[in-house]
C-alpha cells in the first residue's frame, strides 16, 4: 500500500492511499523513508499556496525526501537497486538561456516537486513510493545517516545564498531568521569560514537552535536594547524570515558596500525596503533562489558534520501527518520536522 500527503486546499491535509506507481522510461522508482517538512509545505497547508502560486488540483506534498532505490525504468540508469538515496528535487529543461548560462536554479521552464508553479502541478515526495527522473538520484556518502541525509535539500538552499554572498571567510555575517533555513544559512555561513555570524529572531527557542547552528551572537530581533546586537560592522548580511522587517534590519546593519542576500520568500504583491539606504551606502541586494550542483556539497557536509542532528527537532510517521504539520509551524517548539515513510 503506498500513503501519500496531499493537500486538496487551504488546511485540507490528508494522508491518503495513492496507486502503485510504474517507473517509466528513464525514471527510477523509490521507497520514501524520510521527509523533510518545508516552508513551502506549511504554505500550501496553511495559506492554499506560495507566493503567486495557488492550488488548483490535489497535489502531494514534498520536495525533501530519501529514501532507497526499488527499480528502473526502461533505459534508466543510476546507483544500484537497494542503495541509499537523496533526491534532487528539480528537473530544469536544460535549453533555456539561464541553463545555458550555468544558471539552472532560475531555469524558466524547470519542473520541481511538489510544486504548483506549473498546471499540472508537479507532485511530490511525500509518499511512501515514488518516481522520479533517475538523472535526479544521489547515492549517500558511506555513514551518512539518511535522517540527516533529509536535511539535504534546505541545506543546499543555504549553500547556495551563501556563494551568493560571495566571500565570507574571516568577515562578520548577520542571518536574520533563525528558522530551519536560517539555522542552515548560519552552518553554511560557518562552514564558508565566517569569522563572526549574529542570528536574530522573534523566539528564544529558534535563537537556541541558530546557536546549536553555530551562531556566536543571538539577539532578539524585537528588542533594540538587547545587548547581543554587534557593535563591529556586518560585511554580509542574509535575510531568511522572509518579512520586510528582516530585510530593513540587514539594510541598515551592513556596512557600506556591503552585501545583502535576500533567501527568504517575502509575502506576495510589493514590500517596502530602505532604498534610499541602499542607494547611499551603495549596499549590493542580491536574491538567492533554490540551487543546483549545490546538492552533492550538502550532502558531503552533512556526512562529515553530525552536529547537523541537532536541528531535526521531530520525527513523526506519516499517519501523523497533520500533527507533524501543526509542530513544524510551531517555531516555538520545533526547527526541522521530518515525516517517516517506513
Amino acid at each position: 500500500m503506498v500513503l501519500g500527503c496531499v493537500i486538496h486546499g487551504q488546511g485540507d491535509l490528508r494522508v491518503e492511499e495513492l496507486p502503485e506507481p510504474e517507473p517509466a522510461p528513464g525514471q527510477a522508482l523509490v521507497a520514501i523513508r524520510y521527509g523533510g517538512i518545508c516552508g513551502s509545505d506549511l504554505h500550501y497547508h496553511r495559506h492554499g499556496g506560495v507566493g503567486d502560486f495557488r492550488l488548483q488540483e490535489p497535489m502531494v506534498l514534498g520536495h525533501e525526501v530519501v529514501g532507497t532505490v526499488v527499480a528502473y525504468g526502461e533505459g534508466a540508469t543510476g546507483p544500484a537497486v537497494g542503495t541509499p538515496v537523496a533526491v534532487h528535487p528539480a528537473t530544469p529543461c536544460e535549453v533555456c538561456p539561464e541553463c545555458a548560462d550555468g544558471r539552472a536554479n532560475v531555469c524558466r521552464d524547470t519542473r520541481y516537486l511538489g510544486s504548483a508553479a506549473r498546471f499540472p502541478h508537479v507532485q511530490g515526495g511525500f509518499a511512501s513510493r515514488v518516481t522520479v527522473p533517475a538523472a535526479q538520484l544521489r547515492a549517500l556518502p558511506d555513514g551518512l545517516d539518511p535522517r540527516r541525509a533529509a536535511l539535504a535539500e534546505p541545506l543546499s538552499v543555504a549553500l547556495h545564498a551563501v556563494r551568493r554572498a560571495g566571500p565570507v571567510k574571516d568577515r562578520h555575517v548577520l542571518v536574520t531568521g533563525a528558522g530551519p533555513i536560517g539555522c542552515l544559512t548560519i552552518a553554511a555561513a560557518r562552514a564558508a569560514g565566517a569569522a563572526t555570524i549574529t542570528a536574530t529572531d522573534l523566539l528564544p527557542r529558534a535563537l537556541e537552535f541558530a546557536a546549536a547552528a553555530g551562531a556566536t551572537a543571538c539577539v532578539r530581533a524585537d528588542d533594540p536594547d538587547d545587548p547581543n546586537w554587534p557593535s563591529a560592522e556586518i560585511d554580509v548580511a542574509i535575510e531568511a524570515s522572509g518579512v520586510a522587517a528582516g530585510l530593513d534590519t540587514c539594510l541598515r546593519r551592513v556596512r557600506r558596500g556591503g552585501v545583502v542576500v535576500q533567501l527568504g520568500m517575502l509575502p506576495p504583491g510589493q514590500s517596502p525596503f530602505a532604498g534610499n539606504v541602499l542607494v547611499s551606502r551603495e549596499i549590493e541586494l542580491r536574491g538567492a533562489l533554490r540551487f543546483h550542483a549545490e546538492f552533492d556539497d550538502a550532502l558531503r557536509l552533512l556526512a562529515a558534520e553530525p552536529s547537523f542532528d541537532a536541528l531535526i527537532s521531530g520525527v513523526r510517521p506519516v499517519g501523523e501527518a497533520v500533527e507533524a504539520f501543526a509542530l513544524a509551524a510551531d517555531r516555538a517548539q520545533s526547527c526541522k520536522v521530518l515525516l517517516d515513510f517506513a
